[in-house]
This record gives structure tokens, sequence and C-alpha cells, in this order.
């Protein structure tokens, strides 16, 4: 059995790196993981009662509703970016402070379902526009004002692909060592 860490405890799939360039086998298998997250996620979190909910997937850590609730919102703010990138050039982007959405009171207490619904939709249409782009596409950028990285479209796909899964892992990985 893996000895668990705080290290792969926040990381259960690794640590995002950034790649410097993405093909377009690997933009598909990446927004197909992306398309496929609610439904995974919807499975994932059936029949888990309030409980369960309600606990952290680590020490210090968000509570499942929590994590259900960051997707949607941070999932959404990645759709934004992309479409600002394809209508804009170049734009630097707004951030926004993850930690502080998850605690207020939408991120900690909506109902469950409400949140699978939104990143269901969210993801829909997300995917509709991400299957619309042609090669050159996935090259437009945008700059995130904080740390001053140019991203592509492309890197943003990829990105986001980790995020379905490092966070879909938190769950799955909680479920396993509680034995739910």
């Amino acid at each position: 059995m893996e000895t668990l860490t705080l290290e792969t405890l926040r990381y259960p799939v690794g640590k995002f790196k950034f790649p410097e360039t993405v093909n377009m086998d690997e933009i598909a298998i990446a927004i197909k993981t992306i398309e496929e997250l609610p439904s995974a996620l919807r499975n994932t979190v059936q029949n888990m009662n309030e409980k369960q909910l309600t606990t952290p997937y680590r020490e210090g850590g968000w509570t499942v509703r929590q994590v259900v609730h960051h997707l949607f919102d941070s999932h959404s703010n990645a759709y934004t970016r992309m479409k600002l990138a394809m209508t804009e050039d170049n734009p630097a982007i707004k951030p926004y402070k993850e930690a502080l959405w998850a605690e207020l009171e939408d991120g900690r207490n909506a109902p469950l379902e409400l949140g699978l619904n939104l990143l269901e939709l969210l993801h829909t249409r997300w995917s509709i526009f991400m299957r619309s782009l042609n090669e050159s596409d996935f090259q437009r950028t945008f700059v995130h004002p904080e740390n001053k990285r140019v991203q592509t479209i492309a890197q943003t796909i990829m990105l986001y692909s980790w995020h379905s899964r490092h966070h879909l892992a938190h769950i799955t990985e909680l479920k396993s060592r509680m034995g739910w």
C-alpha cells in the first residue's frame, strides 16, 4: 500500500507541468477528459451522505462539496479565459482567489446537485467551444497578470484536463481511504 504523504494527498495525480508544445492528439484526449468529468464526478459522489459530503479530502483541504463547487468556479473561469483569448489579442485575464471563493456560502453549503448540474451544463457548452477550434486557434494566448505567464489555449486545455483528474482523484482517493 502506498504511503500517504501531504504531497500525495494534495496531488494524487502528480503536479501539473505546463507543456511547451501540445499536439492535436493530446488536445483531443484532454478535451475528452474535460467532457467526461461531469459524468465521472456524478458517479463518484452518487449516494454520498451529508457526513461524507462535508468530509475534507485531507486535513486542511476542502470538503467533497467544496471540491464540486470549486470545479464549477474554476472551469467557468477557464472557459471565459479561453473565449477572451479567441476574441482579443493576448488579453490579461482576471485572477480570482479560489480558496476564498470555496469558503463563501455557495461554495460550502449549496446543494450538491446544483453544483453537478451547473458543471454538466458548463462542460457541454465548453466542449462545443473547444471542438469548434482549429489548429491555429489552439495557439491563441492570454496573460495571467499574477505570474506573467503567457498561456496558449492548448496549454489551458491540458491544465484543465489535469485539473479535472486532480480533483476527481481527491474524492475517489478519499472514498477509498475511508472505505465508502
